[in-house]
């Protein structure tokens, strides 16, 4: 494995595991009022393209952040709706 491709994963592992505390957050507290579903939105389909970017150019480190990440926009999005959903009701 040659130094850049180690600086892409080390960059990956930085991004992705930069979402944990927010999923982590959601599911102890509840609480979802911070969470812009705009952003999230737009976030989680520009993770999706770039998922589909590093299938196409076959780029290890860009596949694996962002299948990571995309999971844990996916969750995010899906907590928020749900919770605020239910807060409707």
């Amino acid at each position: 494995m040659d130094s850049t491709t180690i600086i892409g994963l080390m960059a990956a592992f930085c991004t992705t595991c930069a979402f944990v505390p927010q999923v982590i957050q959601i599911l102890r507290t509840g609480n979802v009022d911070g969470i812009s579903l705009h952003m999230y939105t737009i976030f989680t389909l520009g993770v999706a393209l770039w998922l589909t970017y590093g299938i196409i150019m076959d780029d290890l480190p860009m596949l694996l952040a962002n299948m990571v990440t995309l999971v844990l926009a996916l969750m995010v999005l899906w907590l928020t709706l749900r919770k605020r959903m239910q807060n409707k009701k």
